[in-house]
C-alpha cells in the first residue's frame, strides 16, 4: 500500500486532477466520488464558504461523506474553498483524526500497553491479522474492518483490551475476539 505522500505525488505528477476538471471526471479517477457524494460535498462548502476557520469543518464534514479524504477530493475542496491544496494537505497529514485512505465501516482498536501486552494482546492481534487478512494500518477489501493497534485505552483493569468502533471488549482472547467481530456486519 502507498503511503498518503507517495499518493499525493502520483496525483500531481501524472495530472489525474487539475482544479479545471469537472466533477464526473473526479468519478473517473476515483470510483467513491460519485455525483450524488460531488453534491453533497458541495452543499457542506456552500455551507461553509468564507467562515473563518472553516478548512477543518468541511474537512471534518467531508470525510464523514466519503469516509476518507482522497487528494481528488482535497483538490476539489482547496478549488471551491480558493486555497492552496498544499494547505489542505498539510491539514489533512497533519491531523491524525484525518485519513486519505479508505476506512471500514468498523474500526478495530487492539491495546498493546503494558497491561494488555502482558495479557496477551499480541496473540489476539496476530490471529485478528491472520483470519481478516490484514496488517495493522490497513483496511479489508470488501472495507469492513480497519484495524489499529493503539498504545493506551485507558481500560487497563479489562486487559487485553480490543475496542470495535466505540464498544469495548476486556478479556479477549484470540477466540472471543473472532466471536466479537461476528456481531458487526
Amino acid at each position: 500500500m502507498k503511503s498518503a505522500e507517495e499518493l499525493h505525488l502520483e496525483v500531481v505528477l501524472q495530472g489525474a486532477y487539475t482544479m479545471n476538471d469537472h466533477v464526473e471526471d473526479l468519478q473517473s479517477t476515483n470510483s467513491d466520488l460519485t455525483p450524488e457524494v460531488i453534491r453533497q460535498v458541495d452543499e457542506v462548502i456552500a455551507r461553509n464558504k468564507g467562515k473563518p476557520g472553516c478548512l477543518i469543518p468541511v474537512l471534518e464534514e467531508c470525510q464523514g461523506i466519503v469516509g476518507y479524504l482522497p487528494v481528488e477530493l482535497q483538490d476539489y475542496i482547496a478549488s471551491h474553498l480558493n486555497v492552496a491544496g498544499s494547505a489542505v494537505y498539510g491539514v489533512v497529514t497533519f491531523y491524525s483524526f484525518f485519513s486519505m485512505v479508505p476506512k471500514g465501516r468498523h474500526t478495530i482498536k487492539c491495546c498493546l500497553g503494558t497491561a494488555c501486552y502482558v495479557r496477551g494482546i499480541q496473540e489476539v492481534l496476530n490471529r485478528l491479522k491472520a483470519v481478516q487478512k490484514l496488517e495493522v494500518g490497513d483496511t479489508s477489501d470488501d472495507r469492513r474492518f480497519s484495524l489499529e493497534a493503539v498504545r493506551c485505552l485507558g481500560a487497563c483493569g479489562l486487559a487485553p483490551v480490543m475496542v470495535v468502533d466505540q464498544d469495548t471488549h476486556g478479556g479477549v482472547t484470540p477466540e472471543s475476539a473472532l466471536k466479537i467481530l461476528e456481531r458487526y456486519e
